[in-house]
């Protein structure tokens, strides 16, 4: 079985990088948080949830690939 691994990064207010990992084993998808080290399955739409972390729990909101 091969496991994949993509990112999404924003940065906060303070310009510090946020990231959460999206980790793809199989069907199964699991997001994880570097900053916090929060964690949650996500079978749907893992990229959005971590997108909502970063936002909820970091205030990052700031996307490098539109800068």
């Amino acid at each position: 079985m091969q496991t994949n691994t993509s990112k999404v990064s924003r940065w906060d207010q303070h310009g510090r990088e946020h990231v959460v990992r999206v980790q793809r084993s199989g069907m199964q998808r699991t997001i994880r948080c570097d900053t916090c080290g929060w964690r949650r399955a996500a079978q749907f739409l893992p990229w959005l949830k971590a997108e909502e972390h970063l936002t909820q729990a970091h205030q990052a909101t700031v996307d490098p690939a539109r800068t």
